[in-house]
């Protein structure tokens, strides 16, 4: 049995759970979500709380439990609180505005970078060096985080670059002088 699939979501109040044929639909006060799933799996109901139940034991079903367990779990924590990622900016001249719809990086490039902000997130700057992306899919989210480090990585010898807030960059020794 799957660790992770066994247990029951728990729905907290304010949060309704719909469950039709193929797709599940949680809504809450901060938004609405809803995923498809496999028929290999069912959902039931429950007093304040969600089980996920797999229909045989083929490889198939039993790697779906646990997902679609995690994946109903992550709506309901993303309708009830929401999901942040925090990257921090690191070097001389590093910077980033917020401007309307968009955010405009200036990453030591010879043009600045316009990121246009994605439909359900919101991003913020709380300073010139620190970028907030926030909103109700953990997927988006983190996907816009990924994006918007992807336009420079953190470098190994001085660490300039965009990271995450919990990132540690693994730092290497420059070039030796000889004697």
């Amino acid at each position: 049995m799957s660790r992770i699939g066994k247990l029951p979501v728990k729905i907290p109040q304010g949060v309704k759970v719909a469950i039709e044929k193929d797709e599940i639909t949680v809504e809450g006060p901060k938004g609405k979500l809803s995923q498809k799933y496999e028929p290999l799996v069912e959902f039931t109901l429950e007093e304040g709380q969600c089980v996920v139940t797999r229909k045989n034991d083929s490889k198939k079903a039993r790697s779906f439990h646990g997902l679609y367990r995690k994946l109903l779990d992550n709506m309901v924590t993303g309708v009830s609180q929401g999901f942040t990622k925090t990257l921090l900016i690191n070097g001389v001249g590093y910077r980033a505005e917020a401007q309307g719809q968009s955010v405009v990086f200036s990453l030591g490039y010879s043009m600045p970078i316009e990121y246009p902000v994605p439909e359900g997130l919101s991003i913020t700057t709380d300073g010139p060096t620190k970028v907030i992306v926030s909103g109700i899919s953990r997927e988006l989210v983190g996907q816009a985080a990924a994006e918007i480090r992807s336009l420079r990585p953190p470098e190994p010898y001085k660490g300039k670059g965009v990271k995450y807030d919990n990132e540690t960059i693994i730092r290497k020794v420059g070039k030796a002088g000889i004697k």
